[in-house]
């Protein structure tokens, strides 16, 4: 299971499908102040990607693939 929750935070691992933006959407929405590491993240789906956009929690580590970690902290860095 890629999505993998702890009382204070929730890890992604591995590959994240579709599939798993459900899972990770329940967990924030039930986790308010939660944050998301992402430091054993291989491949994330645009939908887990697009859940984390909307959240706006405080993530930690950067997914492995550098390519990917580029693109999710373009995606998650806060705009002025």
């Amino acid at each position: 299971m890629p999505v993998k929750p702890n009382k204070k935070s929730v890890s992604l691992t591995g590959v994240c499908t579709a599939e798993d933006a459900e899972a990770l959407q329940a967990w924030l929405g039930a986790n308010p102040a939660g944050t998301v590491g992402l430091g054993k993240c291989d491949s994330l789906h645009t939908a887990c990607l697009q859940v984390l956009m909307a959240a706006g929690r405080r993530t930690t580590g950067q997914p492995t693939d550098p390519a990917l970690a580029r693109i999710v902290s373009a995606a998650l860095t806060p705009r002025a």
